[in-house]
């Protein structure tokens, strides 16, 4: 979100998360924004008021939340896990309230809206509009505005200072594909599944095993799936063995020609989805993942291990979505 805010033009003066792997990377990239490590159900208003010299009531200040979702999302996870973390919503509109910004956005998944008393954002929305936001919440899918993956989003766009709703502008012509950013033609050299790459490149793709390895070799190229070997007892996973009706996309192949499935936090792994090369018999890489994600190429991930900047990669707004919710909130004010 930082990365697309400041392609549209805003400045990031600081980003609050939990997750220390993730401050290297956010520094490295975000050029004069603070990282601040912080539990936000522990942080205060006033010290983050203090840290940060911000002001009240200020028409220029846009706070952000982009909460961790995994308890309002359809893919299964641990809802003990991700129990604590429902509630980040109720703590985001506490600093709302405080600051009373100029602007607010809220990112998450769609199932925050399908929920929304639960979640906390029919009261937050209530509370905007009697204190004169004018509000937009919708669900957007991203590959309208330019980003090469289908993905689902809940966004809100929340503006005092003019009577305009705020939306993202949808992207005019074709969708962007897989094509249109990896392949030979865009700079990624073939490569084998375990290729390791620790230069700043990150052509990094997780190893296979050897049933893995065949079963992808008899999966057709472009778009390909596990119906080629669904009736063989030996290659088809046990749950997977004569089922042709569900999860088709496990062990499955990106299309060329189509926006990626949704990159997730796993996307290195082929038994978590469509993840797997267009043709190339392999996963895609970490660099693959981040493009299709629309991180320019340059962006610089400082990750522990792959699949802790696979998380980092899964877990991110896409910054081309991003921009365009920026680009609705500058040119709002620059009309002003």
């Amino acid at each position: 979100m930082s990365c697309g805010m400041q392609q549209a033009g805003i400045d990031v003066i600081a980003g609050v998360d939990f997750d220390l792997t993730c401050k290297e990377t956010y520094e490295t990239n975000i050029k004069g924004s603070k990282f601040i490590h912080a539990d936000v159900f522990q942080l205060k208003e006033e010290v983050l008021e203090k840290k940060l010299k911000l002001k009240r009531n200020d028409d220029n200040l846009l706070l952000i939340g982009c909460s961790p979702c995994q308890f309002w999302s359809i893919i299964n996870t641990s809802r003990e896990k991700s129990e604590k973390s429902k509630d980040l919503l109720k703590e985001f509109r506490r600093f709302v309230e405080y600051f009373n910004p100029g602007y607010v956005v809220v990112e998450n998944v769609p199932g925050v809206m399908r929920r929304k008393g639960e979640s906390g954002l029919e009261d937050f929305i209530e509370w905007l509009k009697k204190n004169h936001y004018t509000v937009h919440a919708s669900i957007h899918e991203v590959s309208n505005y330019g980003v090469p993956q289908h993905r689902r989003r809940f966004t809100l766009i929340a503006n005092r200072i003019t009577s305009t709703e705020l939306k993202p502008k949808v992207r005019e012509g074709r969708k962007v594909t897989v094509r249109d950013v990896i392949g030979e033609h865009n700079g990624f050299p073939k490569i084998p599944a375990g290729n390791k790459d620790m230069s700043d490149q990150l052509h990094w793709t997780a190893g296979l095993s050897e049933i893995s390895k065949e079963r992808l070799s008899l999966t057709p190229k472009d778009g390909g799936d596990r119906m080629a070997y669904v009736f063989d007892e030996r290659l088809a996973p046990k749950c997977h063995y004569m089922n042709t009706t569900e999860f088709k996309d496990i062990y499955g192949r990106m299309w060329w020609d189509k926006p990626s499935p949704t990159i997730t936090t796993k996307f290195f792994s082929m038994s978590n989805g469509r993840f797997s090369h267009p043709e190339e018999d392999r996963v895609i890489s970490i660099r693959e993942g981040a493009v299709l994600q629309s991180f320019p190429k340059k962006y610089m991930f400082k990750g522990t291990s792959i699949a802790n900047t696979a998380r980092m990669i899964g877990n991110a707004v896409p910054p081309i979505y991003a921009k365009a919710i920026g680009e609705s909130i500058i040119n709002n004010h620059n009309a002003i």
